[in-house]
């Protein structure tokens, strides 16, 4: 049984949720997004609130049920709030700017590299070190954070390199001296 799929997806003021052909919308004030289902969960849309229901008690059926009471949840999300994921970057002289679409890091190779950013994503440096990524869509924001991210990863030795602002890296001591 699942738990999550259980829950009522709360609809805030200003977002509306339609299905039609085995596609569901979500419009709000800061965009729209669509997802495909499959026609094993049904979609029960009332004035405040949406409950997925599932048509049969399938094995496929009932792992489908979380997975698209969840994908709802985080598009009404996505359409009233927004989500965004800050990375830090670390490092002499390893620094990042925006200029209109394009994201150019500094990051200890030869050249800066521009990381062409997708439609419906916007990045802002907070400084040189902090650069955030947001937009509507949770799996394309969390994809580009860790398309950057693999740029240069975090090393353990010296903590250098570009990570999630709330990520720890484990650091390791390193050789020791000679006597």
């Amino acid at each position: 049984m699942s738990r999550i799929g259980l829950q009522p997806v709360i609809i805030p003021s200003g977002v509306t949720v339609s299905v039609k052909d085995n596609i569901l919308h979500v419009k709000g004030n800061k965009g729209e997004l669509t997802q495909s289902f499959e026609p094993m969960v049904n979609f029960s849309i009332g004035k405040k609130e949406v409950q997925v229901d599932r048509v049969n008690e399938t094995r496929q059926a009932k792992s489908l049920h979380g997975l698209y009471r969840s994908l709802l949840h985080n598009m009404v999300t996505g359409v009233s709030q927004g989500f965004t994921k800050s990375l830090v970057i670390n490092g002499v002289g390893y620094r990042a700017e925006t200029k209109e679409k394009v994201l150019i890091l500094n990051l200890g190779y030869s050249n800066p590299i521009e990381y062409q950013l997708p439609e419906g994503i916007q990045a802002n440096t907070d400084g040189v070190n902090k650069v955030s990524i947001s937009g509507i869509d949770k799996a394309l924001v969390g994809r580009i954070a860790a398309e950057i991210r693999k740029l240069r990863p975090p090393e353990p030795y010296k903590g250098k390199g570009i990570r999630y602002e709330n990520e720890q890296i484990r650091r390791k001591v390193g050789k020791s001296g000679v006597k």
